[in-house]
């Protein structure tokens, strides 16, 4: 366990180091969000056992809370950009009935999407000003989406793991 000025208590949970803050926003369903600290596996895939150090949680905090900051700014970004990722990889599957053996989904919008974005999983905050915000997708359960923002702005969409 390692204490930080911001962070509080910081221990090994289930995906990586964990802080006693949590993460709420009225946009998701879900509240009190676990947040992450730092990767849960090194470059040899291995599960990392050391917690992050002071250094690294202070750039931590800084990168959270400009995230939280501009969160409406954010959150919009990430709406955006996932009714594009909808579109280009989903949209002519789930809207064409032929295909999917069911009635067309009917999205056609960024508000009409943004139901099927609603359950957020976890926030992780990495370093060089990186945050990766991973939801349990409905139109793709099993894959999720996943935002890798940097400095603000978002470097990849995919499913989960894979940004």
């Amino acid at each position: 366990m390692t204490t930080h000025q911001y962070w509080g208590s910081v221990d090994q949970d289930w995906a990586g180091f964990s802080s006693h803050i949590s993460f709420s926003h009225p946009f998701f369903t879900e509240q009190n969000i676990t947040i992450f600290l730092g990767e849960e596996f090194d470059d040899d895939g291995e599960e990392i056992e050391e917690p992050p150090t002071e250094n690294q949680l202070a750039a931590f905090a800084i990168t959270y809370q400009d995230f939280l900051d501009n969160i409406d700014a954010n959150l919009g970004i990430i709406q955006d950009q996932a009714f594009t990722y909808y579109q280009k990889h989903y949209a002519h599957y789930f809207e064409n009935p032929e295909k999917s053996g069911e009635a067309a989904l009917g999205i056609d919008s960024v508000e009409s999407h943004n139901e099927y974005i609603k359950e957020l999983m976890y926030l992780r905050v990495l370093e060089n000003h990186t945050i990766k915000i991973s939801i349990r997708y409905q139109v793709d359960t099993e894959h999720g989406i996943e935002f890798k923002l940097v400095g603000g702005q978002i470097e990849k969409v995919g499913g989960i793991a894979e940004t």
